[in-house]
Parts: C-alpha cells; structure tokens; sequence
C-alpha cells in the first residue's frame, strides 16, 4: 500500500488551520485538512494560513465542513467555506447534511459541485449516524442523482462499521466516486454515536474494526485522512505537532501491519 497520508483537521480540533498545517509538516505527512468555521473565520485565518502554506507547502486534501440543514439551502456561510478550499488549492470539500429528502440533498450536491469545479475541487458527501444520511448506499443514491462529475462520496472507517456495511459494499460503489477516505480503528460497539465519534477513535491497529477487510477493496493510491478525534491522544499530547506524529508513526505501523496479513 502506498497511500498519501493526510492529517485530519479532527485530530486537533482546538488548533487553527494555519498550526494543523505547521504541525502536519513538521510530522511528515503528505497532506492537511483543515476544518473553516464560518462563524469565527477571518481575513486573518486566511493570512496566516496561505502564509504557512507558502512557507512549507504541503498538499491540501479537504476543508470542512459545509452541514446542509434541513431544507438543503446552500448558504453565505457554505460559499465561505468553497471559497477557502479554493485559495488553499484544496483537493475536496466535505459535505453531510441535515436534510431528509433524497431529491432534495442531490439538488445541493449538484449546486455545491457546480460552486466547486471551476477551482478544481471534488464535493464529497459524508454518511454518519448523526446526519440525515446514514449509510453508504444512501449516500451512492444522492451523488448518483446530483449526475456531476464533481460529486464523490466519503468513507470513514468507524462511520461504515457503524452504517452495519462492509468492504463488500465499498467495492461494488463506482470507484471515481472514492477521491479519499478516512481511517482510523476503534470499538466494534458502540453506545454513543457522537462521543464515539469525537472522542474514542484510536490509530490503525490500536482497535477492532476490520480495516484489513476496507484497506483491500481500496485503491492503494487513494489518500487516506487519518481522522483519529481521540480524547486520548489529546490528553496523552497536548502540543500539535508531537500528537500529529504520534498519529501519524502509529497509523503507519498498523497500515504495514495489515498489509503484511
């Protein structure tokens, strides 16, 4: 396998944009991902990240996150995000949604994309417990009925084990509609959706999902995000750029490790 690792925007939530990509260059990663508040975002945000990124480049493969809510309008507050991802040349803007109606969550997409494209970046959907699509199958369904070639899809490894589908699900998706994943290992149960989510997520190999089943149905190309949102690691390294090459040493030992399986 040799995939492009990308250091998530989850695995430090509490640093700005600008320091995610200080510290995803001083661990060693391939590329960043940064999460836009549009409430708290600033031309100065801005500044300081274009300038880090002048000063040590380093590939951007998301920004996050545009939530439709319910209704599935596309906001003031969406275009700020897209607008960002295009100053920073990212690769992808992640999308989950609080809207219900298929129809509905596919006319969005297909705005968003045509929003998107012109600057080059994918739109990639996100199915979680949490959201109104929850499962991979209804994600395939919205991206297939927005008909753009901007739209894709994202897999989480927890949010999949979670969906109750399986690499055998992943493989029989259209695989143009896969740009990037996350990854990262956890528990098999699962009683609290949003604190398993933001809180108990571990590195490759620390869990017990079957990231051997997903990492084989995948293109061994495919930029893997390592979204690891782990209160144990932001207690066991408060200083970003140490948790984020703790993360990313640790998730490279469990990718060899199930590639030697």
């Amino acid at each position: 396998m040799n995939h492009p690792l990308s250091l998530a925007a989850g695995v430090l939530p509490e640093f700005e944009p600008s320091q995610v990509a200080r510290a995803a260059v001083a661990a060693g990663y391939d590329m960043a991902g940064f999460t836009i508040d549009p409430d708290n975002w600033s031309g100065a945000h801005l500044s300081r990240l274009k300038s880090q990124l002048a000063d040590e480049p380093i590939d951007v493969l998301d920004v996050e996150v545009v939530w439709l809510p319910a209704g599935g309008a596309v906001t003031d507050a969406h275009r700020l995000i897209l607008d960002v991802g295009a100053e920073v040349n990212a690769a992808n803007v992640l999308v989950v949604t609080s809207e219900p109606d298929v129809n509905r969550n596919a006319e969005a997409l297909h705005r968003l994309c045509e929003l998107a494209a012109p600057a080059g970046m994918r739109v990639v959907l996100e199915f979680l417990m949490i959201t109104e699509v929850r499962s991979l199958a209804s994600a395939a369904e919205i991206v297939r009925r927005a008909d753009h070639p901007a739209a894709g899809i994202l897999i989480d490894s927890l949010h999949l084990q979670r969906s109750g589908e399986s690499a055998r699900d992943v493989a029989a998706i259209d695989p143009t509609w896969l740009p990037y994943s996350q990854v990262c290992d956890g528990n098999l149960a699962c009683e609290d959706f949003l604190v398993d989510a933001i809180d108990l997520r571990c590195a490759v190999g620390e869990g017990e999902l079957p990231l051997g089943d997903l990492m084989s149905v995948l293109d061994p190309k495919l930029p893997l995000s390592l979204e690891v949102r782990s209160k144990r690691y932001r207690d066991e390294f408060p200083d970003a750029s140490d948790r984020a090459g703790a993360m990313l040493t640790r998730t490279r030992a469990g990718l060899a490790a199930l590639a030697r399986d």
